[in-house]
Order: structure tokens, then sequence, then C-alpha cells
């Protein structure tokens, strides 16, 4: 019985880690360049021009549920509203690497 319930255990231990999603591997100087040249025309300084209480800061990406790098993965992939998609110009690699970044830049509250 011991014997059946080590495996079990085992067994579920490789099974959940089979199944967790990997961490992103992300580069911040190639997300602060992405971002520099397709993001920043509107969100320069984690500001948004076209819907201005949309910013990136810290305090709006918790209001609207965009405080995660899946949330803004998704947007940047899919775009919403005014903000175009972005699958297809930039690779899935280049999107975390933006959503890092953001994510980064909003705790130091947009400051270098």
């Amino acid at each position: 019985m011991k014997k059946l319930l080590s495996i079990l255990l085992v067994m579920f231990a490789v099974l959940s880690l089979s199944l967790t999603r990997p961490a992103l591997a992300v580069d911040a100087a190639s997300g602060a360049k992405i971002f520099s040249a397709n993001c920043a025309a509107c969100h320069a300084g984690g500001r948004n021009v076209v819907m201005a209480d949309k910013t990136l800061k810290k305090e709006a990406l918790e209001k609207y549920g965009m405080n995660s790098a899946d949330a803004i993965i998704n947007q940047v992939t899919n775009g919403k509203n005014a903000m175009p998609a972005f699958k297809g110009r930039l690779t899935p690699a280049q999107i975390e690497d933006v959503a890092s970044y953001v994510l980064g830049q909003s705790e130091k509250g947009w400051t270098k």
C-alpha cells in the first residue's frame, strides 16, 4: 500500500509539473526597444493619448484588470478598441518582452 501511494504521489508530482506554464524568459532591453518603436506614440511615459484614464500606470492596470503578463500579452496580441493588434507584427517573444517591460515600468512609476 505504501509503495502504491508513493508511486501515485510521484505520478501526481510529474503530471503537475508538466502541466504548469513555464516562466517567461523575457529580455528587458528588448522590451524597452520594442515599446519605444511600437507603443510609445500612444503610451509615452505610461500615459494613454487615446483614452486618458486607461494608462499603463500601476493603479490603472490594477483597476482595469491588466496587471498581469497574461492580460497585457492578450491585449497587445489581439488589440482592443482603438489599440491595434500586434499579432503578426511582433513575435510572441517580443510581445512577452513588452509585457514584462510595461509591468516593470508600472512598478517603478514609469521612471527609468
